[in-house]
């Protein structure tokens, strides 16, 4: 008895890390499944976002974070005549700014959107092909209106990154890199005041 639960165990085990993977691999499941988690996490904790907003937001944090792929948004915010006017040390300086900007503006825009609930648009995906490039398209529903949402996710290895978002025609990743633009004309192209000042702002990202 003891030796067929453990074999059952094993198949249930082997099943599920089977599936997860699968998940994980393809485009449309890896952002359904944490979308789904961050509306989980807007419906259940609404007394915590009363209570410590912080802590709120570091939930959304937790599985936003994973998700993105900082290094390359990070480079395409600062542009190419940015990038190749900073040093190692600013580029590495901007990812860890930016890291912490966009994480702020994400999980304050998503904290609003209370009990909204998200439908990803799911398509026939082939793990075969030798796709690097894709979109993933959702519908946000805050109960009185729809927004569109739409992912552009790259391949690195086996696992998908998102590399750019855009909510209701709001394009984040251009949104901030004419922001870095004109802040750093404002400080006559130098780039360490540019990040030292650098402070990401997408509004209320197109969602009101």
């Amino acid at each position: 008895m003891l030796h067929t639960l453990k074999n059952y165990f094993l198949i249930f085990f082997s099943l599920f890390c089977s599936s997860h993977a699968s998940a994980e691999a393809n485009p449309y499941l890896f952002i359904d499944i944490n979308s789904q988690k961050m509306v989980s996490v807007l419906q259940n904790n609404s007394e915590l976002f009363k209570s410590d907003r912080n802590k709120y937001e570091n939930k959304i944090k937790e599985i936003f974070e994973p998700m993105i792929d900082f290094k390359r948004i990070s480079a395409s915010v600062m542009g190419k005549k940015y990038y190749l006017l900073a040093t190692k040390e600013q580029k590495y300086d901007f990812i860890n700014i930016f890291r912490d900007s966009l994480l702020n503006t994400y999980s304050e825009t998503l904290a609003q959107w209370g009990d909204s609930s998200i439908s990803t648009i799911i398509l026939d995906y082939d793990e075969s092909q030798d796709i690097k490039n894709i979109e993933v398209k959702q519908i946000l529903d805050t109960g009185s209106s729809k927004y569109p949402i739409s992912y552009k996710l790259r391949k690195n290895d086996e696992d998908w990154k998102i590399i750019n978002i855009i909510i209701n025609g709001v394009n984040l990743g251009l949104t901030f890199r004419n922001q870095f633009q004109a802040l750093a004309i404002s400080y006559n192209d130098n780039i360490e005041l540019t990040l030292q000042n650098w402070v990401s702002d997408a509004g209320d990202a197109g969602v009101s």
